[in-house]
């Protein structure tokens, strides 16, 4: 049967010669020139023109950048399941599975190496490794991404490298995980911050990257199909729809085991108070949009029976996941920051500095422009490939995907014994 799918399998790139195909580009590289602007403006005027501050260093385009590292490994998936794990199905979607991670991890770096100012001496973090801190492991990391993955989508679309397709899929499995665990140990390992220092950091990560990841990957999907007007069938969808589902599910246990564990914990018990039921901004962002539009509305669009292949439901739930991702992004950081440092335990500390106080922070323009600028990035880049490259089935009708598939019958059959004699039949001619 996997021969025979395979076989069945034409890859055909977008039509780059169409207007709405530049107008895509053009939508998508204006964002990634806005971003530019914004990141230009922020290094000329001063960081003084955004909302951070000496206790909130890392503001919004960190969050967006942490939110598209974070989906880039998820995205991965669908190569990982077709290829690991031997599901034949999701094989045809394996190219754009690989080519969407390396896009998002691109954008979330381009929004990142703006915001920490001095881009210019990237190649000096590159080459001046140090070994006792997390963020150097995640120059490694990501470097590594790139050309596991790339060697991953070669081994894909190339026959000379067919030969060298599993080790290069079980290579880009474990990095993808390693990755993902480098991103979540940035704050586990920050042991001055009452939100972080905890070791359920790094699987609270690699749940929500599948989560984030399934959840963009969805909606590419059905974008470009619906755009370019091509087959898409209910089968491939209905099994990525569940899919997403459960990686929701997992995500929604590993952050209850995170607020457990912490209110459990007497060092971390303050801020689980804060943020759970202090009535801050903070709490309202983890409850309506992190809790509410970010797990609750997906389980429901993804895992009712009655919503299955619901097109409408996809990307409604899609759409949600990504709200409540970027809301509890934006809380381990941004809230991770503004609760006050514990400098002496068991004594209440003030100063003029704002010390023993939650930081004030507000989002500014520039800000939330510069992350935009990272998602117009990983579109763009995705947006060229597929018009220049075969990464995209012709067709994902249900038929191609699954060659067992058996259409259902418009009419049902009549059953044993009933009554065959108001069977339709033809008018006489007149």
């Amino acid at each position: 049967m996997a021969a025979h799918s395979k076989s069945r399998i034409v890859y055909r790139a977008l039509d780059a010669k169409s207007s709405g195909y530049w107008g895509l580009i053009a939508a998508f590289g204006l964002m990634a020139l806005i971003g530019g602007g914004a990141a230009y403006t922020m290094e000329h005027a001063g960081h003084w023109i955004t909302g951070m501050n000496n206790h909130v260093v890392w503001g919004t385009p960190h969050v967006f950048a942490v939110f598209l590292i974070v989906a880039a490994s998820g995205a991965l998936n669908v190569a990982s399941v077709s290829s690991v794990f031997g599901k034949d199905m999701y094989k045809p979607l394996a190219r754009l599975s690989g080519l969407l991670a390396l896009a998002l991890l691109a954008g979330g770096l381009a929004a990142l190496l703006l915001d920490l100012g001095r881009p210019d001496r990237l190649l000096v973090t590159m080459t001046n490794i140090n070994p006792t801190s997390i963020f150097s492991w995640n120059v490694i990391l990501y470097s590594g991404f790139f050309a596991i993955v790339a060697g991953y989508l070669w081994t894909m679309m190339d026959r000379r490298g067919s030969g060298y397709y599993m080790p290069a899929a079980l290579g880009a499995f474990v990095w993808r995980l390693i990755l993902t665990t480098g991103t979540g140990s940035i704050f586990g390992f920050l042991v001055a911050r009452e939100a972080y220092d905890a070791a359920i950091m790094a699987p609270l990560f690699i749940a929500m990257s599948l989560a984030f990841g399934q959840a963009v990957f969805m909606l590419v999907v059905l974008a470009a199909y619906t755009w370019a007007d091509r087959p898409l069938g209910d089968v491939v969808l209905t099994r990525l729809q569940r899919l997403t589902g459960i990686m929701v599910a997992a995500t929604a246990y590993f952050l209850a085991v995170q607020h457990i564990t912490g209110i459990y914990a007497a060092e971390h018990r303050a801020y689980e108070a804060w943020l759970l039921a202090g009535g801050s901004v903070y709490t309202s962002i983890f409850w309506l949009l992190g809790v509410g539009i970010g797990i609750v509305v997906p389980l429901v669009l993804l895992l009712h029976p009655q919503m299955g292949g619901n097109r409408v439901a996809i990307v409604g739930a899609s759409i949600a996941v990504q709200i409540g991702g970027l809301a509890h992004i934006y809380v381990i950081i941004i809230g991770g920051q503004a609760f006050p440092l514990v400098l002496f335990p068991g004594m209440e500390v003030s100063s003029a500095r704002f010390d023993g106080v939650v930081a004030p922070y507000a989002p500014t323009l520039p800000e939330v422009l510069l992350g935009i600028g990272g998602v117009g990035v990983a579109l763009l880049l995705l947006t060229i490939a597929v018009g220049a490259l075969r990464f995209l089935p012709e067709s994902l009708a249900d038929e191609v995907v699954d060659p067992d598939h058996v259409p259902a019958a418009k009419d049902a059959a009549p059953k044993d014994g009933a009554d065959a004699s108001h069977e339709a039949v033809p008018a006489p001619a007149e």
